[in-house]
């Protein structure tokens, strides 16, 4: 089946007052595919994450240059709806971050702000669609931070597709994890990518090589090399890529 393009960044300045954090991004993202973006800390990853649902626009002083292309429309342009724009590029962040409320009311939160008659439905399928349905459907009362740190960030992106996002941005979602609970969301990644385009920051290695279709590396605000993971870690075309991911820098 032939792939199609759901992001695509051209030409992308993005700068923090007037030091320039990002250089000349250009990178398409496809459709319900995992893209993994790797690099030491500092390199613009997450800042560059945080550019595709403009997340940045929070920080006073931030600048954007280039375009960014949602189905070929521009995410920068005066009359997007930002809160619209973050229902169709959901994030996920580094460390589980639920609400201080029940497990319920965190699957339930965007649906109800949404005015969604089917609330109680798309709790439980969402819930399902993360593998935690099972593990918490007799204590949805309970605290979601009673649940393990595993559970917490499964509950996170449960929270996440509930609202039918098109793209989920994952920000290293398995730092804080465990090596099972971390398998755990990596398996739960690969599911999610038939319904939804996923990007991934993260600093293992591994888990690039592992769970993503694509691989970027970014080094010092600019994408060094964007190809399929498989190319990236066997035959990368820079001799930077192949020094980072042998270890030999960064």
């Amino acid at each position: 089946m032939e792939e199609t393009i759901k992001i695509h960044v051209q030409n992308l300045d993005f700068f923090y007052g007037e030091f320039q954090a990002l250089k000349k991004i250009n990178i398409a993202v496809n459709t319900n595919k995992i893209t993994a973006l790797i690099g030491p800390s500092g390199c613009g990853k997450s800042t560059f994450l945080r550019v595709l649902n403009r997340m940045n626009d929070t920080i006073a002083g931030t600048r954007v240059e280039g375009q960014v292309l949602l189905d070929s429309a521009d995410i920068y342009a005066p009359t997007v709806d930002v809160v619209d724009l973050r229902q169709k590029i959901g994030m996920v962040f580094q460390k589980p971050n639920p609400f201080p409320q029940s497990i319920y009311n965190n699957a339930a939160y965007g649906p109800r702000i949404l005015g969604w008659k089917n609330v109680e439905e798309v709790v439980e399928s969402s819930l399902e669609a993360v593998g935690l349905w099972d593990e918490v459907k007799d204590k949805l009362n309970s605290p979601a931070l009673s649940l393990n740190p595993g559970q917490q960030q499964r509950l996170c992106i449960a929270r996440t597709i509930a609202v039918k996002p098109e793209v989920i941005l994952m920000d290293e979602p398995c730092s804080a994890l465990d090596p099972i609970a971390t398998l755990r969301v990596e398996e739960l990644m690969r599911t999610l990518s038939a319904d939804y385009t996923i990007v991934i920051v993260t600093h293992s290695m591994q888990q690039a090589a592992r769970a993503s279709d694509y691989t970027g590396f970014f080094w010092l605000g600019e994408l060094v090399e964007f190809s399929d993971t498989n190319t990236i870690f066997t035959n990368p075309q820079h001799e930077l890529t192949e020094s980072y991911i042998t270890g030999r820098r960064g």
